[in-house]
């Protein structure tokens, strides 16, 4: 019998009224929900701001074959309460060992690399995010503020967790410059096409 694939998606969105209300990485969750529901996936969700249990996160990402993140990008990373989900989650996943058993190196093997310890293989991660920051602002050396840095490097403090658990990190997917100059009904058009992409579904 065929085994039924899982997406578990994140959403990170904080609320701050009358100025991000989650309106935009909702459509996100959504058109990922349809994608992924017309591919006969399972659909696994955890909207961070209305409460989790860490414990059952761990059971969530052991379910799931592929792990989403739709957030907003506030300050140049992931809204708080990400971080204290995943200090939390990830910390659970540590200490029962379903995540990881250490770090990967041992005393006895000096070869072995820091991060090549997790039990997670097999399994995919990938971000999705809204900017206020334009698509030029990064891959450009001449832009003062990144320096040439890619979206990839700026969410290396996220997809790092992923990998040190043995997860493959797929790349991300960008709606940019989101107040200015946004063309937010193609992003959402073309989702799903980088979806097919990335996971060659």
């Amino acid at each position: 019998m065929k085994k039924t694939k899982k997406v578990l998606l994140i959403n990170t969105h904080l609320t701050y009224p009358n100025w991000t209300e989650g309106t935009l990485n909702n459509s996100f969750i959504q058109k990922a929900k349809d994608f992924f529901e017309a591919k006969d996936f399972e659909i696994l969700e955890t909207k961070i701001e209305e409460g989790y249990n860490a414990d059952e996160e761990v059971d969530k990402h052991l379910e799931a074959d592929i792990v989403m993140l739709q957030t907003p990008v506030n300050w140049f990373g992931a809204p708080w309460i990400y971080k204290k989900y995943v200090d939390e989650v990830f910390n659970s996943g540590l200490l029962s060992k379903k995540f990881l058993s250490d770090d990967g190196r041992t005393r006895e093997d000096m070869t072995k690399q820091y991060g090549t310890g997790g039990h997670l293989q097999g399994k995919k991660f990938m971000i999705s995010a809204t900017w206020n920051a334009p698509a030029e602002a990064f891959d450009n050396p001449a832009q003062q503020l990144m320096q040439g840095k890619s979206t990839s490097d700026l969410f290396l403090n996220i997809s790092s967790n992923y990998r040190f658990c043995g997860v493959e990190i797929l790349p991300d997917y960008n709606c940019f410059d989101i107040f200015k100059n946004e063309d937010i009904a193609k992003d959402l058009e073309n989702y799903p096409k980088h979806l097919e992409k990335v996971f060659g579904l």
